[in-house]
């Protein structure tokens, strides 16, 4: 029988972590509950429910630091950080209707647990990337910490980076320090719209490649082929029942003005162009960060796929070749987000031949509990790499007892 553990202090998880160490029990960790359906379905005894491990503890806007309790909802900290003016500037998405869960439902850990980053990934780095330091509890239910409240802490090892991604399976964070960065004081987007469907014309990659090559100071490069662009609650990216590329500007008033011009100037060969003000290019990117174009359609299955951004358009086209899908791009190209029809296999065989081709990784982000189950959801890995995935799980947690199986079977 499964039962449910809610800690509201670090002494009380060491607590918790300790007796199922001694009990051989086993915890689905869980914040908001918004991540449940993302990775392999957990191998667990019991739950380990950290909602009692929430709020913002510190914020000094002045520092750009901000420190909460590992399951604050995201929604809280974007708030607090707005009513100063500032943001996370890795841009995390809501993927929570794309998972079948509630919008709002994410949490701090779970974004720093997946490392999951929007679409100013390709500008302002990864969500790891924003980490200055933590606390957090092992699977041994020994309490240790990494970092501090400065951004340049170099103190031990970053063993921030090697939280970031691991969902979990390594150690119970309790509290987590991040950067904020100043909100622009104005957004900008370049529409490109299309004459041909770009799902069929790799134009717009070349024209994303040429933004990003430009010195415009690009924040943000996507492409939404026409059925997905008719799914905008931006009229002017639906209403004209065309492939739209979205090019980002943000900065200062004037900078912006200057540069959305340059950039209109360089990519108008490729198309009808359009610019978005800042209320409509908020709208636009929150879609594309939350990947709401495939929220509705919940029998298709979807994968996440980092490849080298030239090889996007390319890659995503010879996969759906006799399968029914869609797909739009992020990161100029770099990231491609496929939807597909279901399988029982959720297409893995096809996309991970085809990935081998061009490189990268292939995530499975939505399909079945049975599916996530036998098929690897995130990348297989060679077999020296996954000897070191098993030797550091073994460090952190010798017994199995966190999130065991939630990224790869038997670890």
């Amino acid at each position: 029988m499964s039962d449910t553990f809610r800690p509201e202090t670090e002494a009380q998880l060491i607590d918790v972590v300790t007796w199922a160490v001694a009990e051989s029990r086993t915890f689905d960790v869980r914040g908001g509950g918004g991540k449940r359906a993302y990775g392999r379905p957990a191998e667990t005894t019991d739950i380990l429910d950290l909602s009692g491990l929430s709020g913002i503890t510190d914020y000094d806007p002045s520092e750009l630091v901000l420190t909460a309790g590992a399951a604050t909802p995201m929604a809280e900290i974007e708030a607090r950080l707005a009513e100063a003016g500032q943001q996370l500037a890795f841009e995390p998405g809501d993927l929570g209707g794309l998972l079948g869960q509630a919008s709002g439902s994410g949490t701090l850990g779970g974004v720093i647990g997946c490392n999951l980053a929007g679409p100013r990934r390709l500008k302002a780095g990864a969500a790891r990337d924003h980490i200055l330091g933590f606390n957090a509890v092992s699977g041994r239910g020994e309490a240790f910490k990494s970092g501090g409240r400065v951004v340049k802490n170099v103190t031990g090892f970053d063993l921030s980076k090697l939280m970031a991604g691991s969902l979990g399976t390594l150690a119970v964070m309790t509290e987590i320090t991040v950067k904020a960065l100043p909100i622009p004081d104005r957004v900008r987007t370049v529409l490109i719209g299309w004459a041909v469907d770009g799902i069929y014309d790799h134009g717009a990659v070349t024209a994303m490649t040429e933004a990003m090559a430009s010195p415009h100071e690009v924040s943000g490069a996507a492409h939404l082929p026409g059925a997905v662009a008719g799914r905008s609650a931006v009229d002017y990216v639906s209403g004209g029942g065309r492939a739209m590329t979205a090019i980002r500007v943000e900065g200062p008033a004037s900078s912006v003005a200057h540069r959305c011009n340059a950039i209109k100037d360089m990519l108008g060969k490729y198309g009808e162009i359009e610019e978005l003000h800042t209320a409509n290019s908020q709208t636009l990117w929150r879609e594309i960060a939350d990947v709401a174009y495939f929220t509705e359609n919940r029998d298709r299955q979807i994968w996440r796929l980092s490849v080298p951004p030239t090889e996007g358009s390319r890659l995503a086209l010879k996969i759906l070749e006799g399968r029914p899908g869609e797909m739009f791009y992020d990161w100029a190209g770099g990231l491609v987000w496929l939807a597909v029809d279901a399988a029982d296999d959720a297409h893995g065989d096809a996309v991970r031949s085809r990935l081998a081709a061009v490189g990268g990784h292939a995530t499975l982000i939505r399909a079945d509990d049975d599916i996530r189950r036998r098929v690897p959801v995130f990348q297989p890995q060679p077999t020296a790499i996954a000897e070191i995935t098993r030797r550091i799980k073994q460090g952190f947690d010798p017994s199995g007892v966190l999130n065991p199986g939630r990224m790869y079977d038997g670890i």
